[in-house]
């Protein structure tokens, strides 16, 4: 009968009922959210339902069942992902989701959608150029034999940043020094052994590589005379093990002479910065806004006090390095077969060369290759080389010693019972 038939102001009654009920549930998204149809009718109960709006449908309002609630909020979103969102329900609902995969929840971050005026993007310059730079940001870890077992055990670690794509990483000397095994960890999860190419001790820098089957993303050196204090800095590393760990800082000073810091037989100048620098960062990247590489963190006296060597150095003891490699890969060529001179060999060749010079010390030339150095130069077949650059020559060993490390050749040679000078500009062939 009429009587099963709530009136108009008990179904509303009922309506605000349920919306209280289910406020709380729907302003914290814990259920989904719901969408009215056209045949709800509306009851606008925002002050009891936190801004929620609230309907019954003429089947519910017969039925004196309780109405349903959906958000009201329509205008959009910025979420922490920086993904804009049509409004707060349809974030709350990706965040859960996110949670339920176990990954970060998104965070409300601004009503209105995320655009490159929004606070988060004009403000968060320090996380640009984090992203640019953490795939060249590498760990090290370094390991010992244990004296009786011989089994290897990590024994420290640290940071390193890759300097050219084809894996040469730059850390600190104090890092891989007097260790058995260096392994490199990069961004991507690859794991490789390392190399140890190079090592000032006196200036704290270490040049090691690994043969990654890809190219790797560089750092580039800034210019540490160019720095000022009061620069934002971003020390990048992994304290702890703990890979790619970010702090941020100022420049406290461009120049804090090492014998202030207790450093006897440094005559270097640090960087000081208040980007903390724990156990681990040692041997990471010091980066300026433009993300380059200002610095190696090196040193941290207390929290807030911390310090790095400055990029003009890395710079110069790269500079070295690669000249010291390219010395020691690159073979000098004059292009001549020779054997050591000896008494008796002497006498062999007096009797077979009548017009052979009296004698029995030096570089004997046996033959002489054409179109090399040596052809251009002048030697002859049967020439005797006494003297290179000034220093006496006794055997073809101290040829090819002069010849490594000198660059123009002034050589003497005996030539019948004459002294000939000529002049000899090695080749460099690879090995």
């Amino acid at each position: 009968g009429a009587s099963a038939i709530p009136s108009q102001a008990a179904a509303a009654a009922a309506a605000l009922r349920s919306l209280r009920h289910c406020a709380g549930r729907c302003a914290n998204l814990q259920s989904v959210c719901c969408r009215m149809s056209r045949s709800v009718r509306q009851v606008d109960v925002s002050p009891a339902a936190g801004g929620l709006r609230g309907g019954y449908s003429i089947t519910v309002r017969r039925r004196s069942k309780s109405g349903i609630c959906v958000c009201k909020a329509a205008e959009p979103v910025c979420g922490s992902d920086g993904v804009s969102y049509r409004n707060i329900c349809e974030l709350k609902r990706v965040s859960r989701r996110a949670q339920k995969l176990q990954q970060p929840p998104v965070l409300f971050i601004q009503r209105g959608a995320c655009g490159q005026d929004s606070p988060r993007h004009k403000y968060n310059f320090i996380a640009d150029v984090v992203e640019r730079i953490a795939p060249s940001v590498v760990h090290i870890e370094l390991y010992r034999k244990m004296t009786y077992s011989k089994r290897e055990v990590s024994v420290a670690s640290g940071s390193g940043f890759v300097v050219s794509e084809d894996g040469q990483i730059v850390t600190n000397a104090h890092v891989v020094a007097n260790k058995h095994r260096v392994k490199v960890e990069l961004k991507s999860g690859g794991i490789y052994d390392a190399k140890i190419k190079d090592v000032d001790e006196k200036s704290d820098i270490a040049l090691i590589k690994i043969d990654a089957p890809t190219k790797l993303p560089v750092l580039l050196l800034g210019h540490s005379s160019d720095l000022r204090p009061g620069e934002f800095v971003v020390a990048i590393g992994s304290p702890f093990s703990l890979q790619n760990t970010v702090t941020t800082g100022i420049v406290s000073t461009t120049q804090r002479g090492g014998r202030e810091l207790g450093l006897r037989n440094s005559d270097m100048d640090y960087i000081q910065t208040d980007a903390i620098i724990n156990y681990g960062n040692s041997g990471g990247p010091l980066i300026n806004l433009d993300g380059e590489v200002i610095g190696i963190n090196t040193l941290k006296v207390t929290a807030g006090i911390s310090f790095a060597i400055p990029s003009d150095k890395i710079r110069e003891f790269l500079a070295e390095s690669y000249d010291r490699q390219s010395r020691a890969t690159k073979k000098k060529y004059i292009g001549v077969r020779m054997m050591t001179l000896t008494p008796a060999l002497a006498k062999e060749l007096k009797t077979q060369h009548r017009d052979f010079p009296d004698i029995t010390s030096g570089a004997y030339v046996m033959e002489v290759i054409a179109k090399t150095p040596a052809a251009i130069g002048g030697l002859k077949e049967h020439d005797v080389i006494i003297s290179i650059n000034g220093e006496r020559i006794s055997t073809a060993t101290d040829v090819s010693a002069t010849i490594k490390k000198d660059g123009n050749l002034s050589v003497v040679v005996r030539r019948g019972n004459e002294d000939v000078i000529l002049m000899v500009v090695p080749m460099e062939i690879d090995p």
